[in-house]
């Protein structure tokens, strides 16, 4: 495969060296236009493009092509159409017509809509987005699509966060109008999506109902061995797994994700993935079809491959690392500070919108990130907490206090690092160390937003840095086109923001419980749990913010509140009743059998030996009969609160009842049952160990 690696890198994309082949000159300079400058599509050029896409597909072996689209679910969804039609004269063609390119039409009440669209409104539609490449995966194409209501409301992720890149390019650009930067005609949001998961051999897997139908355990003891030695980060990465990693590159690599990092995790059979950067739409997208690659590869190498947030209890969770920039058309990355960032005024002026943007709406970052599953890993021992926050590091926060006091900034360099081994060449070292417990923090040209969880579509975080950001700008530009004075205005508004906003910054340990308190005293924004989260979407700063700038609507900000509620809802329902399951058809006969086996032994022993000789088994089997009869009691507990819930009406509420009484009585029933574990015999035990998931992979 190495020898042949750039034939293959791409091989089954429909990218810019495909269309420059394969398009007319005319038809390929007016697509790239809308794909690099964000111009209007020219509908005349839609059968031209849809005939070549197919004659391509159809030569790398496609036979049907799907709108492929991001509904308001955890999942993306896709409806495949063949490309044979019949002809005038009866014979079989294959045919993609620029109508069939740009307009689908799925079934909108189908998905979740938030009242947008009732059983009885079905019509919706997917729309073609130039801005991502189609691709072939599984002898189908791809074509990556927006999705609306019949009435025009956004039903997906894509719509609003395709919006606020558009939104943010303007402001962006006003911004560097200012220091004379005229020929920049588009800014783009950059991601790199760092994605972290789980393998788990698919016999365990397939043993174990809680991860079959919600991806984590519901039940489990940790392993003897955990994390303790720190030795399975950065370790040897096992056969079994490299042959996995292997063939997800190569499947990658064919659908143009140029992967470049791939490694074990801190947590046993955890494991990391970081591809390239790319645009904020195409990154998504890739992401998203590199999670269903992963589940595909996995299970072709007998493992299943989970991406909840929180798998196991005990070690570490998942995350998805948003790493967010931005690039102009003409190739700057606007977040490179330079080598003398204090004489860097346009870096500076970013910087502040940065600061403004995320402690104005803080609330709304949190929210974006929140979910049942997040809940669970959100402020654990390998997460960042669930106050956001911004690290810059030494020298920038130096020059940020520096700006605020008013005072001369001393120049800090990293220098040279010597190591004291002659033989080991000296190298540079960075001018800032780096914070792994910060939500937000600044690594040297982008801001690593640490808090999304791995299961999670990155759209929303992006939504939300996009627009925040994008209002920022302008509100800083609305200021500065009319100033006299303009490098005076700069310098006072620079001042006033950093100023303004110091409480945003936060340099040091966001695990420790002294930051909670700081926080707090700072006025920012703690919100618990996923519904309090939930809560501030459709609140008036909030829906001001979205409307003013058209990436959400009101009704589109009302439905998705409703649908974050419902989802929530949910997930913890399924939990609740697979919990109900297992314990009741699994973990409690399993303990009676076991108790029922020793009360034999201890009776038998008896009868031999006398009474003092079943000691032993008379205390595990009272300490276990106990056990196995508070199990019962919590179980009817956790009936009798999943009714309540259940029964609510209302969403928000009923998702605040799921997350004030269902949860609570879900894990204190997990406290018993893995209390039963401990003391229950292996070979009884109906579920596959923590151990045995965990460190038995190859």
């Amino acid at each position: 495969m190495a020898g042949n690696l750039t034939e293959l890198f791409g091989s089954m994309v429909f990218n810019e060296k495909v269309m420059q082949q394969r398009l007319p000159a005319a038809v390929y300079e007016s697509l790239r236009q809308t794909i690099e400058s964000g111009q209007q599509l020219d509908m005349s050029i839609a059968d031209t493009v849809a005939d070549a896409m197919k004659d391509w597909a159809v030569e790398n072996g496609a036979t049907h092509f799907t709108h492929w689209f991001q509904p308001l679910t955890s999942v993306t969804a896709e409806k495949h159409d063949s490309f044979l039609h019949e002809s005038k004269n009866g014979a079989i063609i294959m045919k993609l017509s620029g109508k069939s390119l740009i307009q689908g039409e799925p079934d909108a009440s189908s998905f979740p809509s938030g009242g947008l669209r009732a059983t009885c409104a079905a019509r919706g539609y997917t729309t073609w987005d130039p801005s991502s490449y189609a691709f072939i995966k599984d002898n189908t194409l791809y074509i990556p699509t927006a999705f609306c209501s019949y009435t025009g409301e956004a039903l997906d992720y894509k719509t609003p966060l395709l919006r606020s890149m558009d939104i943010l390019s303007l402001a962006a650009i006003r911004v560097l109008r200012l220091f004379g930067v005229d020929d920049v005609k588009r800014v783009t949001a950059m991601i790199g999506a760092e994605q972290e998961y789980f393998l788990v051999d698919k016999s365990f897997f397939d043993r174990r109902d809680d991860l079959r139908y919600t991806g984590r355990t519901l039940f489990g003891t940790p392993a003897p061995k955990g994390q303790e030695l720190m030795d399975h980060y950065l370790g040897p990465i096992r056969p079994r797994v490299m042959n996995f990693m292997h063939q997800l590159d190569e499947e990658l690599w064919k659908i143009g994700i140029m992967c470049k990092a791939e490694h074990n995790e801190a947590a046993p059979s955890q494991h990391e993935l970081a591809p390239l950067y790319s645009s904020a739409s195409m990154a998504i997208d890739q992401n998203l079809i590199m999670m269903d690659i992963m589940k595909a590869i996995a299970r072709k190498n007998g493992m299943e491959c989970l991406l909840h947030d929180k798998p196991y209890n005990g070690i570490n969770g998942s995350g998805k690392h948003n790493n967010w920039s931005l690039q102009t058309d003409t190739g700057k990355n606007l977040l490179k500070p330079g080598t003398n960032p204090v004489e860097n005024t346009q870096f500076l002026l970013i910087l502040c919108a940065v600061a403004h943007a995320v402690d104005k709406y803080q609330d709304l970052l949190k929210m974006s990130v929140s979910s049942a599953a997040n809940d669970n890993r959100l402020g654990a021992g390998e997460a960042p907490p669930s106050i956001v926050s911004i690290y810059v590091g030494e020298e920038l926060q130096a020059i940020i206090d520096s700006i605020i006091k008013g005072t001369a900034y001393l120049k800090t360099t990293g220098g040279k690092m010597n190591l004291g081994i002659l033989s080991v060449p000296q190298f540079e070292k960075d001018t800032t160390d780096r914070n792994r417990t910060s939500p937000l923090a600044f690594t040297g040209n982008k801001f690593e937003f640490r808090m999304p969880g791995a299961s999670q579509n990155l759209a929303m975080p992006n939504v939300v840095l996009n627009t925040a950001i994008a209002e920022a700008f302008s509100e800083f530009a609305d200021e500065l086109e009319s100033a006299k004075d303009l490098k005076a205005a700069m310098a006072e508004l620079i001042k006033r923001e950093f100023t303004a906003h110091e409480r945003i910054f936060f340099s040091g340990d966001g695990y420790a419980k002294d930051w909670h308190r700081e926080a707090k005293r700072r006025g920012l924004s703690i919100l618990p749990d996923a519904p309090a989260a939930f809560g501030v979407f459709d609140q008036p700063k909030n829906v001001k913010l979205f409307t003013k700038y058209a990436v959400f609507t009101e009704s589109e900000i009302g439905a998705r509140k409703y649908v974050l509620y419902e989802t929530y809802a949910g997930q913890v329902e399924i939990e609740a009743k697979t919990m109900i399951a297992m314990a009741e058809k699994q973990i409690l006969p399993a303990v009676s059998k076991y108790t029922g086996t020793l009360s034999a032994t201890a009776n038998q022993k008896k009868a031999l030996c006398g009474g003092e000789y079943c000691a032993v088994e008379e205390q595990i089997v009272k300490k276990l009969s106990s056990l196995e009869l508070e199990l019962s009691y919590r179980l009817d507990d956790l009936r009798e609160e999943l009714t309540k819930a259940r029964a609510e009406k209302n969403m928000e509420k009923k998702a605040r009842k799921f997350c004030s009484l269902v949860i609570p009585a879900m894990k204190s029933l997990r406290s018993v049952a893995d209390a039963c574990e401990e003391m229950t015999d292996a070979s009884v035990w109906p579920l596959p160990t923590y151990g045995d998931m965990t460190l038995k992979q190859s």
